[in-house]
């Protein structure tokens, strides 16, 4: 894919003239607040451009009135952050009393960073710049992922997709790489040859990965980087607490606490697929039914092709038969997941996600919806339900997304957001 690919509807800048009340009027509920003391600079930079990457744009009153900061520490602030390049002036907001606002916008050119998705039925290698847009994309199937062939495509696809993106290796600043924990797990699940996966056990895939592009690389599970997208570049989350199930070739998902990715002590903390599901024929996990693995074979029983199923232009139209009976299953087997999620945290809100089409995705959340409504749930409070906002591409968006988070977006697992104001 060629060109400027904006996934993120909220990031595109309406007339500030139309948005300025309202944005206005929700940063006054904000609960996140700035410190006036000089030694928490660096908090009160994240914290600012956490606010303009979440609302688009902000005016140094708007700042002022959500963080609690004094607008001479907002005015060094943002000189600071414009001298670092990170920030950009859009035109002055007039017809208003007093003087003329100037909103200030994220640098989309101040960073750019490379997104990696190693998957068990595809790879995908993205690049974005600071605002979140994805500038050029290349993907490639295949029926399981070994070292050599990853780092093959990874050597084959950098050079036309920097050059698609109009970027030079020395322009990306960093990259990430999502990928299943554990790849070599779970063999059997997708009908991967168990000695050519074991070769990941002893694979130091950064250092492979830094020998063709030489920045600085993280790794983390996919469903977690899936997660992170969603957190960083979705729009505004129904409450702090969120449980996010993908669904893929397996399954998985991450956890948002607190209004940010909680990864746990392994870093795998989401990983539903191994959550046990009552009276289900077939298995007692809920990989062994709301998996597209098991969709491939039932696909692959009517005669059709099963990787149709990862076309995410599709409708799974014709894939017959097999898709309503997987969508039943799926929904049925995720509906007591769900509910045994909830019987642990309280969560805010459960989004539903996946590497298959947005049309089929709304279909599994309607089903789900139905499957719950026929189960016990006394002493559960019921959250909201909704589909996630990147499909396929989150896993590879949120690997994109990690430097961002980390080095300009405030952490609340990390940071107090009450000091004083």
């Amino acid at each position: 894919m060629q060109g400027k690919d904006h996934l993120v509807d909220r990031q595109a800048h309406d007339p500030a003239s139309r948005r300025v009340e309202e944005r206005a009027d929700k940063l006054l509920l904000s609960p996140v607040k700035g410190s006036n003391q000089v030694d928490v600079r660096g908090f009160n930079e994240k914290l600012i451009l956490h606010l303009i990457r979440h609302y688009g744009q902000l005016t140094k009153a708007e700042a002022t009135r959500a963080t609690g900061l004094s607008p001479n520490a907002i005015s060094t602030i943002c000189r600071a952050l414009e001298k670092d390049n990170l920030l950009l002036r859009n035109a002055p907001i007039r017809g208003r009393i007093g003087q003329p606002s100037t909103p200030l916008r994220l640098n989309p050119d101040a960073r750019h960073y490379l997104g990696f998705k190693i998957g068990r039925r595809s790879y995908e290698l993205l690049v974005i710049d600071f605002s979140g847009s994805v500038l050029a994309r290349r993907t490639s199937r295949h029926h399981y992922p070994t070292p050599d062939s990853t780092t093959a495509f990874f050597r084959d696809a950098l050079r036309p997709l920097l050059r698609s993106a109009h970027l030079r290796r020395s322009d990306i600043d960093a990259m990430g790489v999502a990928m299943p924990s554990d790849i070599w797990e779970f063999t059997d699940d997708f009908g991967a040859p168990k000695p050519d996966m074991d070769v990941w056990r002893d694979t130091d895939i950064v250092a492979r990965l830094q020998k063709i592009l030489n920045v600085d690389i993280s790794v983390e599970n996919d469903g977690t980087a899936a997660c992170r997208a969603e957190l960083v570049f979705g729009p505004e989350l129904p409450g702090q607490d969120v449980a996010y199930f993908f669904i893929g070739t397996l399954v998985g998902g991450g956890i948002i606490l607190n209004s940010a990715v909680h990864v746990g002590r392994s870093g795998n903390s989401g990983g539903f697929g191994p959550l046990r599901v009552p009276d289900q024929i077939g298995g007692q996990r809920l990989v062994d039914h709301a998996s597209l693995a098991v969709l491939e074979r039932m696909v692959h029983a009517q005669g059709l092709d099963p990787y149709e199923i990862y076309n995410e232009a599709g409708d799974w139209q014709t894939l017959g038969q097999a898709a309503d009976a997987w969508l039943t299953r799926a929904a049925r087997a995720l509906a007591h997941a769900v509910i045994s999620t909830l019987a642990v945290i309280d969560f805010d809100a459960i989004l539903i996600d996946g590497a298959l089409p947005r049309s089929a995705c709304e279909r599994l959340l309607r089903a789900l919806q139905d499957e719950i409504a026929k189960l016990d749930l006394q002493g559960i409070r019921m959250p909201h339900l909704a589909t996630g906002h990147f499909g396929g591409s989150a896993r590879a968006l949120g690997a994109a997304s990690y430097r961002i988070a980390h080095d300009y977006m405030l952490d609340r697992s990390i940071h107090h957001l009450g000091a004083d104001a």
